[in-house]
């Protein structure tokens, strides 16, 4: 186990009982996303943490697959699902680094509050292209913290080496949108919904 998937793990329960911060903001993503879901859709959703929009997304899909790094958060994500008899939503305890999708099968795939805690965001996002079909969607909602607190990369060793937070990384919002370009998408849905707020993304796979 990394040191990352040992951070997550000790806050776990704490993370799950924690108040979105920004409720309106959370559930105007749900409802952009829901556009492009169907119900004869197969999606992936990686850093699914403790499974709150899997669960959400659930009924509006055929199947998600939610994974993280993290073995305690996907076992709440599991209590929850059961909880509220979601059937269709599959929960593994995996890196990114780690998943086998055949190239071109998915018609969504989902990275929410990820993308800056991976070590190197633009391999994800290769992967997550060629996991796609043509035309299919990556669904990522992403702090941009370079744009808002640039300083924090100076104090974000020491708290890693501490173990008080997890490895982060910084780059702005363009850099992110240049990044996801340069992979092929194309940016089909761009919203922040206001200053120093996570950057929400639809891209499309061009073909």
């Amino acid at each position: 186990m990394n040191r990352s998937a040992r951070f997550w793990d000790r806050i776990a329960k704490r993370y799950a009982r924690r108040q979105i911060a920004d409720e309106a903001a959370y559930l105007e993503k749900l409802r952009i996303s829901r556009d492009y879901l169907r119900p004869d859709k197969d999606v992936l959703e990686f850093g699914c943490g403790t499974g709150s929009t899997a669960i959400a997304h659930a009924p509006f899909v055929k199947h998600i697959r939610a994974t993280d790094i993290s073995s305690a958060m996907i076992e709440i994500a599991r209590r929850r699902a059961a909880a509220e008899n979601i059937g269709n939503v599959t929960f593994e305890q995996l890196r990114i680094e780690d998943l086998v999708v055949p190239p071109g099968s998915l018609d969504v795939v989902m990275g929410h509050s990820i993308l800056h805690l991976l070590d190197d965001k633009e391999a994800a996002i290769a992967k997550v292209h060629d996991m796609l079909k043509p035309g299919a969607v990556f669904i990522t909602s992403t702090p941009c913290l370079a744009d808002i607190a640039n300083w924090f990369k100076y104090v974000a060793p020491i708290g890693r080496a501490l173990g008080l937070i997890p490895l982060v990384r910084f780059f702005t919002a363009d850099d992110l949108r240049n990044s996801l370009k340069e992979a092929g998408f194309e940016i089909a849905h761009d919203w922040q919904p206001g200053k120093g707020k996570a950057l929400f993304i639809v891209a499309r796979k061009a073909g």
